[in-house]
């Protein structure tokens, strides 16, 4: 699927949504991913997996969707989990200390556990 600046796939397995955006999130980004966001946590699906490892960069519009994401899932008791952070996007949520905020898992599979 296609939409837009930013290709994001969107999967549902079982109770839990995942969320897969491809490139790179800034500015002009950031409003697919907050839509593709927003669709999954109004399933209310008991978890949500944001697999960020075809990301290869992330800028404050990005980061702030998934800051509201946050707030929604904890709103509506679903559990949102990060996985795949590259290096360089790893390193945006370290300098902004949201890596204490989220549930990061290294990949799906332990995303899928978490």
């Amino acid at each position: 699927m296609n939409n837009g600046p930013v290709r994001i796939e969107y999967e549902e397995r079982g109770t839990t949504a995942i969320v897969t955006p491809h490139g790179e999130i800034g500015f002009p980004e950031a409003p697919s991913l907050r839509t593709y966001l927003k669709g999954a946590q109004d399933k209310r699906m008991a978890r949500l997996i944001v697999d960020l490892s075809n990301v290869h960069f992330m800028s404050t519009p990005g980061l702030a969707a998934l800051v509201e994401a946050l707030q929604s899932s904890k709103r509506h008791q679903t559990r949102l989990v990060l996985c795949g952070l590259q290096e360089r996007v790893r390193a945006v949520f370290e300098i902004a200390r949201l890596q204490q905020l989220f549930v990061i898992k290294p990949d799906a599979a332990s995303a899928m556990e978490a």
